[in-house]
């Protein structure tokens, strides 16, 4: 079949772009390729990106409902040394953790949950 769009960005709302995008920089190794006041973006060497939109008034998501929306899933070699890492760049890890030891949720500055597996 043919393609009609390639994915290009995942975007996430959020009440400051600048510390979002910094948290995931740190986190998945990417660049920053944008950067204002209302938005940041990171691209990967895939050519995958990630976009962080400033919202007025943005409220987090909470954990577990927001696991229901979207959420995103990270790959790592050693889940509790990047939990420990991840947790040092400001995630936060909730109580509820339905993973049984093969995944971690964490939740990004902004309240987003994500997973950490060394099983994707």
């Amino acid at each position: 079949m043919t393609a009609i769009a390639e994915p290009g960005a995942v975007t996430l709302s959020c009440s400051d772009p600048e510390s979002l995008a910094e948290f995931y920089a740190r986190t998945t190794g990417w660049q920053k390729v944008f950067s204002s006041e209302s938005a940041a973006y990171l691209a990967g060497e895939n050519g995958m990106k990630m976009g962080f939109v400033r919202i007025e008034g943005f409220e987090p998501p909470t954990w577990p409902e927001a696991g229901n929306r979207v959420h995103l899933d990270f790959s790592v070699p050693d889940l509790e040394k990047a939990e420990a890492e991840l947790l040092a760049l400001g995630a936060t890890k909730p109580e509820d953790q339905p993973g049984e030891g093969k995944w971690t949720v964490l939740l990004d500055p902004a309240g987003y949950p994500f997973c950490i597996t060394t099983m994707v």
